[in-house]
């Protein structure tokens, strides 16, 4: 875990919807995880530095709030994270580009963006989903300013041939497969401190999230034979009910502290 990542990650799960640290939360908890306070304070002012927090003074003490992009990105990482996958729609929702090369650092940043929002690509320029949200693609889209050279539309076939093949060139379903058996051999037990839970729970979060870079959320219809995703993301719902239970103390305790 970095830290500019696991700050991500600590705002995702215990600021929302507020979105808004006192600074000696974060470096509680993140002294917690195994960083140091040199450490939490350079990553703050590196976040600060790139425009994803912005700081606040409330009286004499240091806050910090998520920029308004980010706490878009939050929102859709939280939509695909704590969701349940329900049955499939039928609807592909395809996103066909042509960014010049002069615009080549927006489009990367715009790929690794459509990314987060579940989509994948078979081919170059190419883009589909089965289950992200066609209005937050739109947001992204205005976002960069790439109007004029994306085409986004829906459609209830997207090829003749077996829809699974056009999943497997979309997302790499093999390296997801192999992090979620790790997953599911994951078990609950009893934590012998708040804060023990709060890192295990922290950390248990951290790493759902990344596998969302690696599975859009797969509908049932469109997953091979013993794909693990669904039993996966049942796992981690569990656990992350059972630590985010026990850890409820500690975290009330550093919210009374900010107050």
């Amino acid at each position: 875990m970095r830290a500019r990542s696991t700050l991500f990650t600590l705002y995702m799960e215990y600021l929302y919807p507020g979105n808004r640290a006192w600074v000696g939360d974060l470096i509680r908890w993140m002294e917690a995880l195994g960083f140091s306070e040199p450490a939490v304070r350079a990553a703050v002012s590196r976040s600060v530095k790139s425009g994803w927090i912005i700081p606040e003074k409330d009286g004499r003490k240091a806050y910090y709030r998520l920029s308004d992009r980010v706490a878009w990105q939050v929102e859709q990482v939280r939509d695909r994270l704590y969701q349940n996958v329900g049955q499939w729609d039928g609807q592909w929702r395809i996103l066909i580009y042509a960014v010049p090369e002069a615009k080549r650092t927006v489009r990367d940043r715009f790929r690794n963006e459509l990314v987060l929002l579940g989509f994948g690509t078979p081919s170059p320029g190419v883009w589909v989903s089965p289950t992200a949200s066609l209005e937050a693609a739109r947001d992204l889209v205005r976002f960069y300013g790439l109007g004029g050279y994306v085409e986004l539309f829906q459609a209830q076939r997207f090829t003749a041939g077996n829809p699974l093949e056009l999943v497997r060139k979309a997302y790499n379903l093999d390296a997801a497969q192999q992090r979620y058996r790790e997953f599911v051999r994951l078990h609950p037990f009893n934590p012998k401190t708040p804060e023990e839970a709060f890192v295990r729970l922290t950390r248990l979060v951290h790493e759902a999230r990344k596998l969302l870079f690696l599975d859009p959320g797969l509908p049932p219809e469109l997953t091979p034979p013993g794909f693990l995703g669904p039993e996966a993301h049942q796992r981690f719902l569990e656990l992350h009910a059972y630590f985010g239970q026990k850890a409820r103390p500690m975290l009330e305790q550093e919210s009374a502290a900010a107050d």
